[in-house]
């Protein structure tokens, strides 16, 4: 998963506003106490921060794959 495609996944998810702040705000145990921001930060992948997050607000595994990746180009 690329930034990008994290960031557009939490969008897409969560919405802008609210994505922001959770990835701001939201302290995140299975990323060692970080919020998700203080977690790419520190070199955790977007994959792995995504996970964190959609544990922590329950979001249901279908989801989870595939969020975040742009639509495929039609010639």
């Amino acid at each position: 998963m690329r930034f990008s495609e994290f960031r557009r996944a939490v969008a897409t998810e969560f919405g802008e506003q609210y994505g922001r702040a959770l990835l701001r705000d939201l302290v995140i145990d299975k990323l060692g106490g970080r919020t998700a921001d203080q977690a790419l930060a520190a070199g955790i992948s977007e994959r792995e921060v995504w996970v964190a997050l959609c544990d922590a607000m329950e979001v249901p595994v279908e989801r989870r794959h595939g969020v975040g990746l742009p639509e495929p180009r039609t010639s």
